[in-house]
């Protein structure tokens, strides 16, 4: 069988997509696309390649169901350079194959990330993990990246300066700070890299990794078009209640109270905002957020 080609992948092999200040994503390589699902799909009942419409019809039903092994049978390979902190966090996702550059081996570059100014923001009153919307003052960011700044040129002026005294690699390197960039080639199949851009891509991620995630979706999209719509449709444009919201939603269709208090109560107001978002608000008029 010869190996699949989708005109669109092709073209962002190998293309730099800027992120941050100093980063970048690039698509290496791919195997696999729409087809590829279908025909993994269909290999059961010994089926052929149908019409797009019926590729695209299936791929929606695997999708929206949850039947998730077709999706494994494409494999993205991409090359990043993100800082420290980013990569950190993208590790945490352990279904990839990945090779980090090394500061045993290789002399770390002068590369640090430094934030934009609307991006140095307050701690969130409501969220232990993130920031708020809220940015610090246009002088009191820009006097928090410049010191920044000097904080890394001195540390990597000490990391130089031990290397140039004979000490091991291995050793020198470790004070450089969680701002410093790396880079690695990463592997995935479709399957687990949408379930990453599930959760990386939602408003509550840290910008530094979504941002990561916006251009990975990119590559997603060009190799499996409509793998990507099925993905939108059934997954980040869609809402799950629990058992006890599911309640609450019955009976505000019924005119009664919802029932719940607290964060139990704000985060259910969250998600049908969200329905209100995904299905336009003429739609959902009907839903109304609880008295």
């Amino acid at each position: 069988m010869a190996r699949i080609v989708v005109e669109e992948a092709e073209a962002l092999l190998d293309r730099e997509i800027p992120v941050l200040d100093k980063g970048f994503v690039r698509l290496v390589d791919y195997l696999g696309g729409d087809q590829r699902i279908v025909q993994a799909a269909r290999v059961s009942y010994g089926a052929g390649t149908k019409s797009y419409r019926q590729d695209r019809a299936l791929i929606h039903y695997l999708l929206k169901n949850e039947h998730t092994s077709p999706f494994e049978q494409v494999i993205l390979t991409f090359h990043a350079k993100m800082p420290i902190f980013v990569a950190r966090q993208w590790v945490r996702h352990r279904t990839a194959r990945l090779n980090e550059i090394s500061g045993r081996y290789s002399l770390m570059r002068d590369e640090f990330y430094l934030p934009d100014p609307e991006m140095v923001r307050y701690q969130s009153d409501s969220n232990k993990q993130a920031r708020s919307d809220e940015a610090l003052p246009r002088a009191e960011a820009e006097r928090v990246i410049a010191e920044m700044d000097e904080d890394q040129r001195s540390v990597y002026a000490h990391y130089t300066g031990m290397i140039d005294a004979g000490v091991a690699r291995e050793l020198a390197r470790a004070n450089l700070p969680l701002s410093l960039y790396t880079e690695w080639y990463w592997q995935i199949d479709l399957h687990n890299l949408l379930r990453f851009l599930q959760l990386r891509l939602d408003s509550h991620a840290q910008y530094e990794i979504r941002v990561y995630a916006e251009a990975m979706a990119e590559c997603a999209r060009a190799v499996a078009p409509m793998a990507y719509e099925a993905f939108e449709e059934h997954v980040m444009g869609a809402v799950r209640f629990s058992r006890a919201e599911c309640q609450a939603l019955a009976a505000m269709l019924d005119g009664r109270a919802v029932g719940l208090e607290g964060r139990a109560l704000t985060q259910f107001e969250g998600k049908l905002a969200a329905m209100r978002a995904a299905v336009g608000v003429e739609e959902a008029e009907e839903l109304r957020s609880p008295e």
